[in-house]
């Protein structure tokens, strides 16, 4: 057990060393030399890192956002945390090997899914995997699940949802790059392709259909055109209005000597070196990671297309992902607003899953409803990413886990399909 724990702790939830290992062994089913295995498998560890490194400058950003928004606007509410679920299971509930081997499991059940059925994806975000562990155990033992019951059961849905979820996305996947190299490795595709629908339903229809990546601009603004400076018009007003709202007593607080206004700025600023960095990361990452999984697509798993993380999708629409980020969160907004006047929990909008999920999302409407569908369709998955978790807070609470509910909506509907389905029916067993 400790050795398991071990792989699973320091190399399979490393996701930079797992994506190297996973182009390291199609490197070496492509019998490449000695040398391109090598300059391949840290090529690929580095492109990850490198959009790693992007991703954490933006968190560090948007922790910072979500802070003065909170304050700027008073608000209080459950702030959606899988994290605080996976340590109240670990530390409260004694679960903590049970997790990391339906983790495992969850690996083992999407590979032979995908090599037995016509759905070849191999999902390769392995901290999405470690929070669907995290659900899946939880629920489970709720449920009555125990031993080897508990690991199996949890893997084998946790692995369907690996392979499912990908698939489900590929046809937008697919119109989006232009390819079927890549899938989306994301456990918030049931937003994606909610907003998607909505989008359809409500937006541009035929040769009225204009992508938000096709505006116009007069001569003055065309410097707009460039991707990184239209996101700092959009974000630097942003955080300045907020920060004013915050004021500059909890500013200071946070700001250290440097005044909370220019601090801010800075921040703003920030945010869009991290995206910059990010796409750099994206592009040579991708670079890498699809011929050298050419070897796993010939050898162990016929036709294996990898799921990877919702970033590798942000270069082929980066206004979509902005537009998608700010209707997501007034959605979220109005939804923390309207969900209390029908006895649910007040769920205050995550910045985080704001910007990455709803980002995506809004390359989903972009692609099915233009301009107007990606509005439309953005506000609306910003209230449906908050009404998910909503219903979860009850269920929680019954549990004993206080003011506590998961984000990433796929990992919400697997605890849901414990709650009202499974765990009824093994109760009744």
């Amino acid at each position: 057990m400790g050795v398991v724990n071990f792989i699973i702790q320091n190399i399979l939830t490393q996701a930079s060393i797992t994506i190297a290992l996973i182009a390291m062994l199609g490197l070496i089913l492509q019998k490449k030399s000695i040398g391109h295995t090598i300059s391949g498998s840290l090529k690929t560890m580095l492109g990850f890192l490198v959009l790693s490194s992007g991703a954490g400058i933006i968190v560090g950003s948007l922790v910072y956002f979500g802070k003065i928004f909170t304050e700027g606007f008073h608000m209080q509410g459950i702030i959606p945390s899988i994290e605080a679920i996976n340590g109240q299971a670990m530390s409260t509930l004694g679960l903590g090997s049970s997790i990391a081997l339906t983790f495992l499991a969850i690996f083992v059940f999407n590979i032979l899914i995908a090599r037995f059925t016509k759905w070849k994806y191999i999902f390769l975000t392995g901290q999405a995997i470690l929070w669907m562990a995290t659900m899946t155990t939880v629920f489970g033992y709720v449920s009555g699940l125990r031993g080897a019951a508990l690991i199996l059961v949890g893997g084998f849905i946790g692995g369907v949802f690996a392979v499912a979820m990908p698939a489900i996305a590929q046809p937008f996947v697919r119109k989006i790059t232009g390819s079927n190299d890549i899938a989306l490795g994301h456990f918030c595709t049931i937003g994606y392709i909610f907003e998607a629908g909505v989008a359809k339903l409500f937006g541009e229809k035929g040769e009225n259909k204009k992508s938000i990546e096709d505006i116009k601009l007069p001569a003055q603004l065309e410097f707009l055109q460039d991707t990184y400076l239209s996101v700092m018009v959009v974000m630097v007003p942003l955080y300045l209005i907020t920060a004013a709202f915050a004021g500059p007593e909890f500013g200071a607080t946070l700001s250290g000597t440097t005044n909370y206004i220019m601090f801010a700025f800075l921040q703003a600023i920030q945010f869009v070196v991290g995206v910059y960095v990010l796409l750099s990361g994206v592009r040579l990452l991708l670079g890498e990671i699809v011929p050298a999984f050419r070897g796993i697509a010939m050898r162990l798993v016929p036709d294996a297309i990898p799921a990877l993380d919702c970033p590798v999708l942000f270069p082929y629409s980066p206004n979509a992902v902005i537009l998608g980020f700010i209707t997501t969160t007034i959605g979220s907004i109005v939804a923390m607003f309207v969900l209390p006047t029908f006895g649910l929990a007040m769920i205050l909008p995550g910045m985080l899953t704001n910007f990455f999920a709803g980002g995506t999302a809004g390359i989903f409407g972009n692609l099915t409803g233009g301009r107007r569908g990606a509005i439309i369709g953005g506000i609306a998955h910003g209230f449906f990413i908050t009404l998910l978790p909503a219903l979860l807070v009850t269920i929680f609470m019954s549990m004993g886990f206080a003011n506590a509910t998961a984000t990433d909506v796929d990992t919400v509907a697997a605890a849901l399909l414990y709650a009202w389905i499974i765990g009824p029916i093994l109760k009744a067993v």
